[in-house]
């Protein structure tokens, strides 16, 4: 083989080489919907001080909720990621694939994604964790933001994205709201001894988890957390969980694949072991839930009754919800100044003047301008209470 041959074929084999082993920028399409982005609103020389990523999952039969959810969300700082259980039917997908291509904002500014190829989720299985994470990954991958936020269509906002966003101005980024424990209490031999097995990781078709007749032991080689499944998780250590340089996210994810309510626990006993991110969590989930004497299995759900312990709780997010309920209604009017079902939550980007709360459009020339309220400063003495020296390192993994 001559000089030329030689030169020819290192060339192919090393562009070979790299289109194997480097990552390319979507290779495959991530979504049902794919909107424009305008570069002369995210060029503005007045940017938002933080953003959110959200993941909201949804099943069959959530398709109202989601929509009133997303549109009480929607901040144009933002970025969403909806994920609708693949065993939804299909006129479900195509109905939010249609509702979100038709929300002229959302295509303006294009930060509203729907995942194409969605999950099968097993209820407390490990595929809701596997959906979270597949999550994570795209949203890496496709934007930048600061927090990583998860929730589900029986979840409601209690302040305006505005709010959220001021209250967070001044959270230093690596902080990760994850409510933990390492008191696993019955949870030891009801979750860490058992063995189950998902079948949604593998077949078509829903259905329930299988159980292993024999237990295994309690692990040595880390300690295991439990603790709430909805959490608001830094950008650095949601990189940690989808590419970590150490190899406890994976060792961790085969264990919780066999493990009863994955969400429950992965999270919170990979950062309580990690060196790197024990010492960042703030120990709060952010929501208002309100559970039974004795718990259930299910938090209650929340109506007008609650609508005072729900604002008093000062927190920026609760669950569960009925569809239309009233007390949503309530929440609309007087928390996130929507004053019509097809109107966002109130907020710079959309209003004209102060005499004029309605958010329906963008207002270019006002992106970048915030009007937090009375639920910034609500979320804010929270946020203080926890990250005080009395509550923060007290509270962190023990």
């Amino acid at each position: 083989m001559g000089v030329k041959e030689l030169t020819l074929f290192f060339i192919i084999a090393s562009l070979t080489f790299s289109l194997y082993f480097f990552p390319i920028r979507f290779t495959r399409p991530i979504t049902g919907y794919n909107p424009i982005i305008k570069t002369p609103i995210l060029k503005s020389e007045k940017q938002y001080p933080v953003s959110f990523a959200y993941l909201i999952s949804a099943s069959a039969g959530d398709s109202e909720k989601l929509k009133r959810l997303l549109l009480a969300l929607y901040h144009p700082a933002n970025y969403y990621l909806i994920h609708i259980d693949s065993g939804a039917p299909e006129v479900e997908h195509e109905e939010m694939i249609e509702f979100v291509s038709g929300q002229p904002v959302f295509a303006q500014v294009g930060n509203v994604w729907i995942v194409g190829k969605p999950n099968l989720v097993t209820y407390r299985g490990p595929t809701m964790l596997a959906t979270t994470l597949h999550a994570m990954s795209m949203l890496l991958r496709t934007c930048n933001w600061d927090w990583f936020i998860n929730l589900s269509a029986s979840d409601y906002p209690l302040v305006t994205q505005d709010d959220l966003i001021d209250a967070f101005s001044e959270v230093p980024r690596d902080l990760n709201f994850i409510q933990h424990s390492s008191r696993l209490g019955w949870k030891l031999t009801k979750r860490g001894k058992p063995i189950i097995i998902d079948p949604g990781l593998y077949g078509a078709n829903k259905s329930e988890i299988w159980w292993v007749i024999k237990q295994r032991t309690l692990p040595t080689a880390f300690k295991l957390y439990t603790g709430s499944a909805w959490t608001i998780l830094s950008r650095s250590f949601s990189e940690y969980c989808v590419v970590g340089w150490d190899n406890l996210p994976r060792t961790l994810l085969l264990y919780y694949t066999n493990f009863v309510s994955s969400p429950e626990g992965y999270f919170q006993t990979l950062i309580c072991n990690s060196e790197d991110y024990k010492n960042t969590t703030v120990n709060h989930d952010l929501h208002y839930i309100a559970w039974d004497t004795p718990p259930k299995q299910h938090p209650r759900t929340l109506g007008i009754k609650d609508y005072k312990k729900i604002v008093m709780s000062h927190r920026p997010f609760a669950r569960k919800f009925k569809l239309d309920d009233p007390v949503l209604d309530k929440i609309d009017r007087d928390l996130l100044g929507r004053h019509g079902r097809s109107h966002f939550g109130y907020g710079g980007w959309c209003s004209k003047s102060d005499k004029m709360r309605k958010c329906l459009f963008l207002h270019g020339e006002r992106y970048g301008q915030l009007k937090p309220g009375r639920g910034s400063r609500r979320l804010r003495a929270l946020l203080t209470k926890n990250l005080s020296p009395v509550n923060f390192s007290k509270r962190q993994c023990r």
